[in-house]
């Protein structure tokens, strides 16, 4: 297929890239600047200059495209999360880039639309297993991505196949897991939320081969990720690969000064992603956290 690709220059982006085209695919990646046009076409794929916002930049970008697989995000990293507007950026992504991107792939007449969402969505479960069926609890925070898999279902009312990937927290060498690594190897603490809660979590590369498998899944909303984990081992996995014995949790006041932020990071979420594997075939290469998941971080 010809995949047009948007946050191709983003850790999302650049993992789905690799895969895409270690599957046989060709890719067009949509950016904004000259510098991120040189790393897209680095990878081997077609920088397409544009805006997440022009339906009709979009639409001429997608032209002969198969599929499009929107993963444009901007995720405040580590404290700046907490500052009054800091999730403004990604709000507008989801609630409005989302119904853009949506729109200019019917215009261009693309037949599959996959939609990068969360997992964090799902009410707090305690122990008990989460699949596609589980109750959502929207909140401010999980609003915009709930209205985002709304504008892809759209997308699938107008005769194309709309996919939402529900991904768990991204871990590894991204730009958030290096802030609690650095954390960590400070000694400081990094965990929210009760320590035997259940978490659910992606490897990067994991993304990628989730996107190529989504460009052949039925129509709907999958979960995506490794096997879940307490909250415990993952705060312990990574302080241990940072050079310590064990990992420490943030105090209670920092929550309530979060509110509904970080209210979203600490449900208890043990999460099942067997309905895309059974469906598609995909199975994590990094199915259970390890400390080998940020051998990146520990060489930097």
């Amino acid at each position: 297929m010809k995949v047009f690709l948007t946050g191709a220059s983003g850790v999302m982006g650049r993992s789905s890239i690799e895969a895409l085209h270690q599957a046989g695919h060709d890719v067009v990646g949509l950016v904004r600047t000259e510098e991120h046009a040189a790393m897209v076409a680095a990878t081997g794929a077609q920088p397409w200059k544009g805006d997440l916002y022009d339906r009709q930049t979009l639409a001429a970008g997608m032209a002969g495209c198969d599929a499009v697989a929107n993963l444009a995000t901007k995720v405040p990293v580590g404290a700046a999360a907490l500052r009054p507007g800091s999730l403004k950026a990604i709000d507008r992504i989801r609630l409005n880039g989302s119904r853009v991107v949506a729109d200019a792939a019917t215009r261009a007449g693309v037949g599959r639309l996959v939609q990068q969402s969360l997992s964090f969505i799902y009410a707090d479960q305690a122990d008990e297993w989460i699949d596609e069926h589980s109750p959502v609890d929207v909140t401010r925070a999980t609003e915009p991505v709930v209205v985002a898999e709304d504008n892809v279902r759209a997308f699938g009312d107008r005769g194309g196949v709309a996919v939402s990937l529900r991904f768990g927290l991204i871990t590894g060498d991204d730009a958030n897991t290096a802030w609690l690594f650095r954390r960590a190897a400070a000694g400081r603490s990094i965990g929210l939320g009760r320590e035997d809660t259940w978490m659910h979590v992606v490897h990067p590369d994991d993304v990628g081969t989730a996107v190529v498998h989504a460009l052949c899944a039925p129509e709907g909303y999958y979960n995506v990720g490794s096997e879940p984990v307490q909250r415990r081992d993952y705060v312990d996995t990574i302080a241990q690969a940072a050079g310590r014995t064990g990992g420490h949790f943030l105090p209670p006041w920092i929550l309530r000064l979060g509110g509904e932020k970080l209210e979203i990071l600490t449900r208890s979420q043990r999460v099942s992603s067997h309905l895309f594997s059974e469906r598609t075939g995909w199975h994590p290469r990094h199915p259970q956290l390890t400390s080998a998941w940020f051998d990146e971080l520990v060489e930097a």
